[in-house]
């Protein structure tokens, strides 16, 4: 697993949910669902972003933005248009006083909104969890990020918007690694803007020698690394790697990798029925009391606390 795949981690555990707005004005939809990732595409139209105590962000055709949650943020017509409509949590569309409107303004297959041959149409793509090991670019990236048509081109969006009205055997599949991978296309667009402030591990990533390194503890974190033999994988000495991983991601090679150990177990308490056991050895500890021990001495909580819901 590298750094963008690891993005995909958590959210892709609980899937997502995609669909293709269209829209005539006036309209204005409040996006109150608390899912911590959601993707705009606008293909035909405009539309506005207007994101909680932020300037508003105008979307062209070809434009994506990626909204963080959970705050709620208005897409509309216009930046001043008043909600008609709220999306809550798990989808929920309903009026502002709580009246259902998910029959009224279903228009077909993965399709939503107040006019079959509306002017604007706006693929949407929302992941409904994040995991651990996820949020560590997450928190990377802006409340919203906006990256118009004119400074990337990716033709996985006509491609999207080909398939998701499609209603076939595996489509759900289909589109979910579609989204997944105009996502990674997206934020690797974004970090590499001149002046992007990426995390230092990820930008550590293109180093030939630290990036290995990265690579080989992210992959294979249940390995018994040590700094000599991540060294000897990387053709360098010991004192190198040490030296240069420190300076570019900013902490030791141990010290990243317990890290990654703990937000890998924090993800597999979550998301599976593992038990402790079998999730420590999972992550490279020798038994659930190890596991329990460097979760608690980093998280400042048990794994089972964790598991319960405690942070």
């Amino acid at each position: 697993m590298d750094a963008l795949a690891g993005l995909l981690d958590g959210p892709r555990a609980q899937g997502a949910f995609i669909l293709r707005m269209v829209m005539d004005p006036p309209w204005s939809v409040r996006i109150d669902d608390r899912a911590p990732l959601c993707l705009m595409c606008v293909t035909n139209g405009e539309a506005w972003i207007v994101p909680e105590g932020g300037a508003p962000v105008l979307l062209r055709p070809g434009d994506i933005a990626i909204a963080r949650g959970p705050v709620p943020y208005t897409v509309a017509h216009a930046p001043d248009a008043p909600p008609s409509a709220v999306i809550g949590p798990g989808g929920r569309c309903t009026t502002l006083r709580g009246e259902p409107l998910a029959e009224s303004m279903n228009l077909g297959v993965r399709t939503w909104g107040n006019a079959p041959d509306g002017g604007t149409s706006v693929l949407v793509g929302t992941y409904l969890l994040a995991g651990e090991v996820s949020r560590r670019l997450m928190d990377a990236l802006p409340g919203l990020l906006h990256l118009p048509a004119e400074v990337w081109d990716c033709p996985l969006m006509p491609f999207l918007e080909d398939e998701i009205s499609r209603d076939e055997p595996g489509q759900s599949v289909v589109l979910d690694r579609v989204l997944d991978l105009l996502l990674i296309a997206a934020v690797r667009a974004w970090f590499s803007r001149p002046g992007a402030e990426a995390p230092a591990w990820y930008r550590a990533m293109g180093d030939p020698v630290v990036g290995r390194a990265l690579r080989l503890l992210q992959n294979d974190p249940a390995h018994p690394w040590t700094v000599a033999s991540l060294a000897e994988k990387a053709g360098v000495s010991r004192a190198a790697l040490a030296r240069r991983f420190a300076e570019l991601v900013g902490e030791p090679p141990m010290a990243y990798l317990t890290g990654w150990r703990i937000a890998r177990a924090a993800d597999l308490l979550r998301q599976t029925d593992a038990t402790v056991e079998s999730v420590a050895r999972q992550v490279g500890y020798s038994s659930a009391f190890a596991l329990s021990a460097a979760f608690k001495r980093v998280r400042g909580v048990s794994p089972q606390e964790h598991r319960g819901g405690r942070s």
